[in-house]
């Protein structure tokens, strides 16, 4: 079996996922912001590069039944109609709506990941689900890739601790004798190690987890860290994240 974790997805190439599972994890925000939505009834969660691609993916869908959502440097965008705090998806808000989502860093890892065999969106608030559907990709084919999103193409922990989570909950009776992994999944086993359970004094230590209590995200962080509390599987295909719902292990 091998696990790779990639802390960005800068440098990848197409060959580096093609026909592998993939999980993508960007915690703060967009990974618990599309697992939010989902959870709350959104009908779907199309990524977009940029601003202006997003405008143009809005275009063209039914007006009534479309919302904007997005930031960049971690705020709203201008004149969309919400931004990537998960606060604001609510089931009111989102219930049978497409969303199409530009964001920093979380929707440009999503878009580097195509090409790979299946796409998972991970976070701490569906991390059950995900543990289960990236075993069983393990199991089947012996092979998984985790991108962390990071933060504007660097490194960032609150991912890095996510995949080390992560990796940790995969690796078989035997731990790493059994398992092939590169030096970013042991890197992240030891951030994991670190931080042990408390997503929130992880998000706490992290840079943009600062960043965003200073601009008034303060509480996105709880949300954020509240592990299995929105218990969907986002899956990303044709350029649509849509739900599919799993039962909890136990």
């Amino acid at each position: 079996m091998k696990i790779d974790v990639f802390f960005t997805p800068a440098g990848l190439s197409p060959g580096d996922l093609a026909g592998r599972a993939v999980v993508v994890v960007d915690l703060l925000r967009a990974s618990t912001t599309i697992a939010v939505a989902l959870s709350n009834g959104a009908r779907a969660i199309l990524p977009a590069a940029s601003t202006e691609e997003a405008l143009r993916i809005a275009q063209n869908l039914e007006r009534d039944h479309v919302l904007l959502a997005g930031e960049r440097k971690s705020v709203r965008i201008e004149g969309f109609a919400l931004g990537n705090s998960p606060l604001e998806f609510t089931p009111e808000v989102v219930g049978g709506k497409t969303i199409v989502l530009a964001t920093t860093n979380g929707t440009q890892a999503l878009i580097a990941a195509q090409g790979a065999r299946e796409i998972v969106v991970a976070a701490a608030v569906n991390f059950g689900v995900v543990v289960q559907r990236a075993r069983s990709a393990l199991e089947t084919s012996g092979d998984l890739a985790i991108v962390c999103a990071g933060s504007e193409r660097r490194f960032a922990i609150e991912d890095a601790f996510t995949a080390g989570r992560l990796t940790k909950m995969l690796l078989p009776q035997g731990g790493l004798k059994r398992v092939s992994v590169n030096d970013g999944a042991l890197a992240s086993l030891e951030i994991a190690r670190h931080f042990g359970e408390k997503w929130l004094r992880a998000l706490r230590a992290s840079a943009h987890g600062r960043e965003l209590a200073a601009l008034g995200f303060g509480q996105d962080l709880t949300v954020c860290a509240s592990q299995d509390t929105h218990p969907v599987l986002p899956l990303y295909a044709d350029r649509r994240i849509t739900a599919h719902r799993a039962p909890q292990e136990g």
